[in-house]
């Protein structure tokens, strides 16, 4: 018996012609973002993640407004009124430049913007987003603390009254993405009211934001500390719209979406390093990709990524039809991220030793997942999240 020869597909890394899923309009801006990442990311990213620095962070943010990527999802105002959909698709395609890079984005408009935008006053909205959707001004979400993380509701940051209407804020936020390149700061803090959010600009007196240094994940990407020392702010600078920890998670909810997309663009990246790889390494007189063992994982790879990207479309097509609820955003944030990061794993094997260098991308995009796979929700919140969900037992209070 002959092993049987049939044609490649044309594409093999869409073994499903999941591409026939897109409208000719979301391929078009799928392609927009992914030619940008590689004419202006993708050179300069293993250098950036080396180094712990982006090169001209703020001309990189002001080219992401000028292509609409900045609150795309969000209407008026400077923003670009996009589907759900259109916005995954940009994710993924972001992430598989860099998490780091998708992270700039998503913070920017799925945290700072979507607050503002669903929160705020008018003059909030007029003063901060159109200079946030253009990319001209950079914006942070100040939610987590050192010691207040899965547990928003025991947060220490307090803000008080005085007398005269002003706001006085005072506290410590942790692990914030942009915080020391950002203009503005949407921090969240314990009032005699509940929870509010405070749009607070940087440059404001009492208000700082160290960079967190020495990290070995996002590392294309600045994440720092804020410091509120007696920050004093007017009476309108409150979020009007919501009180209590409603109005910073369904933030976060939007950001988890982003999230579920951009994982499968980092695996997407690692997996078609490793099909490549195979194909052009020779052991024992054959490519690796010969070998039954390297097929196996290959197939896996193949297997988890279009699940993971088939789930991305089904929660992006529900949140255009009817919104999502909580635990079907956690469905996606929690398969996907585990999935890229087995994914990744998996792929670094296939690259042996090579698949520690960063002139591949497999490492990096490992690295960067372990801290996808807690930020915005660890393994465990959405896991119980899912599991109340299915029970209607809450096994956390």
């Amino acid at each position: 018996m002959h092993a049987q020869h049939s044609p490649r597909p044309a594409d093999p890394l869409d073994l499903l012609e999941l591409d026939t899923l897109l409208s000719p309009d979301e391929r078009a801006v799928r392609d927009a973002v992914r030619t940008f990442c590689d004419r202006r990311v993708e050179p300069h990213i293993a250098e950036w993640f080396e180094r712990g620095a982006i090169d001209d962070i703020h001309g990189l943010t002001k080219e992401l407004g000028e292509l609409g990527l900045l609150g795309m999802h969000l209407e008026g105002y400077g923003c670009a009124g996009m589907s759900a959909v259109d916005y995954g698709l940009a994710c993924l395609e972001l992430e598989a430049t860099d998490s780091g890079l998708r992270s700039l984005v998503s913070v920017q408009g799925s945290l700072a913007m979507f607050a503002i935008h669903a929160f705020g006053s008018e003059e909030q909205k007029e003063a901060w987003l159109p200079r946030l959707a253009a990319g001209t001004a950079i914006g942070c979400f100040g939610l987590t603390e050192p010691d207040s993380g899965s547990d928003p509701g025991s947060m220490r940051t307090a803000a008080r009254r005085e007398s005269g209407g002003d706001w006085v804020l005072d506290g410590r936020k942790m692990w914030i993405t942009n915080g020391s390149v950002a203009d503005v700061a949407v921090v969240w803090a314990r009032t005699d009211d509940g929870v509010r959010g405070f749009v607070v600009p940087t440059d404001t007196p009492g208000f700082s934001a160290p960079a967190i240094k020495h990290k070995m994940s996002l590392r294309a990407s600045v994440t720092s500390e804020l410091v509120l020392d007696s920050v004093r702010l007017p009476s309108t600078a409150v979020l009007p719209g919501v009180r209590g920890l409603r109005g910073p998670l369904s933030c976060l909810n939007e950001a988890r979406y982003g999230i579920a997309w951009g994982a499968m663009g980092a695996a997407r990246s690692a997996f078609r390093a490793a099909l490549a790889y195979a194909g052009d390494r020779v052991q024992f007189g054959r490519p690796i990709s010969s070998f039954q063992l390297t097929q196996a994982k290959l197939t896996d790879m193949s297997l988890e990524l279009a699940k993971g990207t088939l789930l991305a479309f089904h929660l992006g097509r529900s949140k255009d039809d009817r919104g999502l609820r909580p635990e079907q955003v956690s469905h996606g944030k929690l398969n996907n991220t585990r999935a890229a990061l087995e994914i990744c794993r998996t792929a670094r094997t296939v690259l042996g030793a090579n698949g520690i260098s960063l002139e591949y991308p497999v490492i990096r995009h490992a690295n960067n997942l372990e801290s996808i796979l807690t930020y915005e929700g660890t393994v465990e919140m959405h896991t119980l999240m899912i599991g109340q969900a299915l029970t209607g037992q809450a096994a956390f209070r």
